[in-house]
């Protein structure tokens, strides 16, 4: 019996992570919950960044679980390489890295030091099912 948690599912046709050799990539991850999108719409710049945390680290944790997922029993992960937020935002905002801070320290959280990488934040019209962000992860495997 596999002690993995389950993937997130995907919306279309493919996978939630793909391997090539010792490095993981995830496909972009929305704050879904048994494929139920937890809150919808672009981020403003009259919100407070609090209220968009709980789905930032949804879709952080989405991607990690894909990741993880694709070890093998035997394997860990040994660094997160790259984070890539995608926000769908308004027009005019620029807390762009303070939400991008919140995936950053939720790698961190879960697993420390190896959670700590370079990181890209970039502004978008739209996500897909107008998600307010989307997370996207490069992992090395130990």
């Amino acid at each position: 019996m596999s002690n993995k948690a389950s993937n997130p599912i995907p919306q279309g046709k493919y996978v939630p992570a793909n391997r090539v050799n010792n490095l993981i990539f995830t496909s972009g991850m929305t704050p879904r919950d048994n494929g139920i999108l937890l809150r919808e719409g672009p981020i403003m710049i009259s919100d407070d960044i609090s209220v968009i945390k709980p789905s930032v680290e949804l879709a952080t944790k989405n991607a990690l679980t894909a990741a993880k997922n694709v070890l093998n029993e035997d394997e860990k992960i040994e660094k997160i390489v790259n984070l890539t937020v995608y926000l769908n935002c308004e027009d005019g905002f620029t807390k762009h890295a303070s939400i991008g801070d919140i995936a950053s320290n939720f790698l961190y959280e879960e697993l420390g030091e190896k959670g700590s990488c370079a990181r890209t934040t970039v502004g978008v019209h739209t996500l897909p099912s107008n998600a307010p962000v989307e997370i996207q992860l490069i992992v090395s495997v130990e």
